[in-house]
Protein backbone atom coordinates (compact mmCIF):
# COMPACT_ATOMS: atom_id res chain seq x y z
CA UNK A 1 0.00 0.00 0.00
CA UNK A 2 3.16 2.36 0.67
CA UNK A 3 4.14 2.14 -2.60
CA UNK A 4 0.85 3.33 -4.49
CA UNK A 5 0.37 5.91 -2.08
CA UNK A 6 3.43 7.65 -2.78
CA UNK A 7 3.11 7.01 -6.58
CA UNK A 8 0.09 8.88 -6.13
CA UNK A 9 1.72 11.46 -3.91
CA UNK A 10 4.45 12.13 -6.78
CA UNK A 11 1.48 12.00 -9.78
CA UNK A 12 -0.40 15.11 -7.44
CA UNK A 13 3.10 16.81 -6.91
CA UNK A 14 3.90 17.12 -10.56
CA UNK A 15 0.31 17.70 -11.61
CA UNK A 16 1.03 21.08 -8.97
CA UNK A 17 4.01 21.98 -10.27
CA UNK A 18 2.44 21.54 -13.71
CA UNK A 19 -0.20 24.13 -13.19
CA UNK A 20 2.18 26.27 -11.33
CA UNK A 21 4.34 26.72 -13.94
CA UNK A 22 1.38 26.60 -16.81
CA UNK A 23 -0.17 29.63 -15.01
CA UNK A 24 2.92 31.38 -14.74
CA UNK A 25 3.51 30.97 -18.49
CA UNK A 26 0.69 32.67 -19.15
CA UNK A 27 0.49 35.46 -17.07
CA UNK A 28 3.73 36.40 -18.82
CA UNK A 29 2.56 35.71 -22.16
CA UNK A 30 -0.13 38.36 -21.11
CA UNK A 31 2.57 40.65 -19.92
CA UNK A 32 4.64 40.69 -23.01
CA UNK A 33 2.95 42.74 -26.02
CA UNK A 34 0.70 40.69 -28.88
CA UNK A 35 3.27 41.72 -31.88
CA UNK A 36 7.06 41.02 -31.57
CA UNK A 37 8.71 45.30 -33.25
CA UNK A 38 9.81 44.93 -35.76
CA UNK A 39 7.58 42.60 -37.38
CA UNK A 40 9.74 41.25 -40.39
CA UNK A 41 7.93 41.04 -43.58
CA UNK A 42 7.66 37.96 -45.52
CA UNK A 43 9.02 37.08 -49.07
CA UNK A 44 6.09 34.84 -51.20
CA UNK A 45 8.91 32.45 -50.27
CA UNK A 46 8.03 32.61 -46.90
CA UNK A 47 11.47 34.03 -45.70
CA UNK A 48 12.01 37.14 -43.98
CA UNK A 49 12.75 40.30 -46.46
CA UNK A 50 15.09 42.36 -45.13
CA UNK A 51 13.98 45.97 -45.00
CA UNK A 52 15.71 49.79 -44.40
CA UNK A 53 14.82 50.49 -40.96
CA UNK A 54 12.93 54.32 -41.39
CA UNK A 55 15.47 55.73 -38.65
CA UNK A 56 18.69 54.23 -40.72
CA UNK A 57 20.04 57.36 -42.10
CA UNK A 58 20.33 57.52 -45.47
CA UNK A 59 24.16 58.82 -47.03
CA UNK A 60 25.88 59.29 -50.18
CA UNK A 61 29.36 59.30 -50.83
CA UNK A 62 30.88 61.84 -53.73
CA UNK A 63 34.54 62.12 -55.57
CA UNK A 64 35.73 63.69 -58.52
CA UNK A 65 37.82 61.63 -61.68
CA UNK A 66 40.18 65.33 -61.34
CA UNK A 67 40.68 68.57 -58.94
CA UNK A 68 41.64 70.63 -61.77
CA UNK A 69 40.65 70.68 -65.31
CA UNK A 70 40.50 73.49 -68.05
CA UNK A 71 37.71 74.63 -69.79
CA UNK A 72 35.42 72.89 -71.49
CA UNK A 73 36.66 69.30 -70.29
CA UNK A 74 34.26 66.95 -68.50
CA UNK A 75 34.62 66.26 -64.72
CA UNK A 76 33.26 62.43 -63.87
CA UNK A 77 31.36 62.53 -60.60
CA UNK A 78 30.40 59.04 -58.87
CA UNK A 79 30.01 57.71 -55.48
CA UNK A 80 27.93 54.92 -53.55
CA UNK A 81 24.58 55.49 -51.44
CA UNK A 82 23.28 53.80 -48.63
CA UNK A 83 19.78 53.61 -47.29
CA UNK A 84 18.50 54.75 -50.95
CA UNK A 85 16.84 52.59 -53.19
CA UNK A 86 17.45 51.79 -56.74
CA UNK A 87 16.15 54.10 -58.76
CA UNK A 88 16.16 57.03 -56.27
CA UNK A 89 17.07 59.94 -58.27
CA UNK A 90 20.40 62.00 -57.59
CA UNK A 91 21.47 65.40 -58.64
CA UNK A 92 24.51 67.43 -58.68
CA UNK A 93 24.21 71.19 -56.80
CA UNK A 94 27.21 73.60 -56.85
CA UNK A 95 27.64 76.53 -54.34
CA UNK A 96 26.94 79.94 -55.70
CA UNK A 97 27.05 82.74 -53.23
CA UNK A 98 26.19 80.78 -50.26
CA UNK A 99 23.51 79.16 -51.73
CA UNK A 100 22.87 75.44 -53.83
CA UNK A 101 21.95 75.52 -56.76
CA UNK A 102 21.23 72.60 -59.30
CA UNK A 103 23.39 71.83 -62.21
CA UNK A 104 21.70 69.99 -65.48
CA UNK A 105 23.58 66.59 -64.63
CA UNK A 106 21.03 64.30 -62.86
CA UNK A 107 21.47 60.38 -62.28
CA UNK A 108 19.67 57.83 -60.39
CA UNK A 109 20.95 55.18 -57.43
CA UNK A 110 22.07 51.74 -59.62
CA UNK A 111 21.73 48.32 -58.56
CA UNK A 112 24.75 48.19 -56.50
CA UNK A 113 24.30 51.02 -54.53
CA UNK A 114 26.28 53.23 -56.93
CA UNK A 115 25.93 56.26 -58.94
CA UNK A 116 27.80 57.88 -61.94
CA UNK A 117 27.83 61.51 -63.74
CA UNK A 118 29.57 63.81 -66.04
CA UNK A 119 29.92 67.94 -65.85
CA UNK A 120 31.05 70.26 -67.86
CA UNK A 121 31.66 73.20 -65.53
CA UNK A 122 32.54 77.06 -66.18
CA UNK A 123 35.67 78.53 -65.65
CA UNK A 124 35.92 79.20 -61.79
CA UNK A 125 36.14 77.15 -58.61
CA UNK A 126 33.00 75.16 -57.76
CA UNK A 127 32.31 73.61 -54.67
CA UNK A 128 29.59 70.12 -55.74
CA UNK A 129 27.41 68.13 -53.88
CA UNK A 130 24.77 65.20 -54.64
CA UNK A 131 21.62 65.35 -53.01
CA UNK A 132 18.82 63.09 -53.06
CA UNK A 133 15.17 63.53 -51.35
CA UNK A 134 13.93 60.56 -49.58
CA UNK A 135 10.71 59.59 -47.29
CA UNK A 136 12.78 59.56 -44.36
CA UNK A 137 14.80 63.25 -45.86
CA UNK A 138 17.04 64.55 -47.74
CA UNK A 139 20.53 62.79 -48.04
CA UNK A 140 23.32 65.22 -49.05
CA UNK A 141 26.87 64.16 -49.95
CA UNK A 142 30.47 66.00 -48.53
CA UNK A 143 31.42 68.25 -50.93
CA UNK A 144 34.17 68.35 -53.61
CA UNK A 145 35.98 70.98 -55.26
CA UNK A 146 36.68 71.12 -59.29
CA UNK A 147 38.87 74.11 -60.31
CA UNK A 148 38.22 74.87 -63.94
CA UNK A 149 40.95 77.57 -65.56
Amino acid sequence: MSFTRSRCARALAAGTLSVALLSAGTAAAFAANEKPTPTPTMHMTGKPKPTVSPMAKASITLTANKSSVTAGQSVRLAGRTTGLKVGSPLALQHEVNGKWTKLTPTTVVKRNNSYAMTAKLPKGTHTLRVVSANKAGKAVSPTVTVKVS
